[in-house]
């Protein structure tokens, strides 16, 4: 399989036959940095959980809209968090497109995520991949792929997209964000999207494919709005706050729909004052 199907991006030791929680997001966003083996698992999701889809197609719309917005507000640094592949609709691409001197550092604990990361931007001198663990803050904010790239006189703009419903009570997201807050210039940013609820939300059906989603994918910790708005201790909020996911500054009429009141899931940004 690896003599006749692996691409020129594939890095050698990535073993096609396995599939790969990145590679299977990169199949759900319409990239095409995936194989057979992550699109069977990724559709027998699909099939328990239908609505799967549109949930990740969101956070990722939330994160072009988001860049933009960093974009019209002189960012130029981005430090994106749980990154996975860079597949279609990157922070580099849109980010670059506007400013080709922008630079980003896409950190993932994922050995397969890194390895096709670095390996589909190579040549790219303004663009660090960096293996590490996003909870460890220190080690994240010291790695050289960020020193050597990212000025910390100047804002940066710290991005957790889908990243801390991940994290679970225990692991202390608000510790983690705010270890990250701590080391940015004024003017700084985090961009952050996460599942979550506000009361009378939560449908019971939902139990069912929240159980399918954690045993086939990964633990998820659903938050309500509240616990989303607490993440930005130190930061002000920019408007319209901690919105549904569609609601959050949407692009047309037309990304919305009956069911973008009630988006199981919140984005946000702030600015560090």
């Amino acid at each position: 399989m690896d003599s006749v199907e692996r691409p020129n991006w594939a890095p050698g030791d990535i073993d096609l036959a396995r599939p790969s929680i990145a590679r299977v997001y990169d199949y759900w966003l319409g990239g095409a940095h995936n194989f057979a083996v992550d699109r069977v698992v990724a559709d027998k999701v699909l099939a328990d959980v239908p609505v799967l889809r549109s949930v990740i197609l969101n956070h990722r719309a939330f994160l072009r809209r988001a860049v933009r917005y960093l974009l019209s507000q002189g960012i130029r640094q981005f430090l994106d968090l749980g990154s996975g592949i860079p597949t279609v609709g990157n922070v580099h691409e849109i980010a670059q497109a506007v400013d080709p001197t922008s630079k980003i550092v896409y950190v993932d604990i994922d050995p397969v995520a890194v390895a096709h990361s670095r390996a589909i931007l190579t040549g790219n001198t303004l663009v660090n991949v960096l293996q590490a663990d996003v909870r460890d803050a220190r080690g994240v904010l010291k790695a050289p792929e960020v020193q050597n790239l990212l000025d910390f006189d100047r804002p940066i703009a710290v991005l957790m997209i889908a990243l801390l419903h991940f994290v679970s009570d225990e692991e202390d997201p608000h510790g983690i964000v705010g270890a990250y807050r701590d080391a940015l210039p004024p003017g700084s940013h985090l961009a952050l999207s996460h599942a979550g609820y506000e009361e009378g939300d939560w449908d019971p059906a939902w139990d069912e494919a929240k159980g399918v989603y954690n045993r086939g994918v990964s633990e998820m910790t659903y938050r309500r709005k509240q616990d989303v708005e607490a993440l930005f201790e130190g930061f002000r909020l920019v408007e319209p706050g901690v919105a549904r996911l569609p609601l959050w500054r949407p692009e047309s009429p037309d990304d919305l729909d009956e069911n973008s009141s009630r988006f199981l899931g919140f984005g946000a940004m702030g600015r560090k004052v």
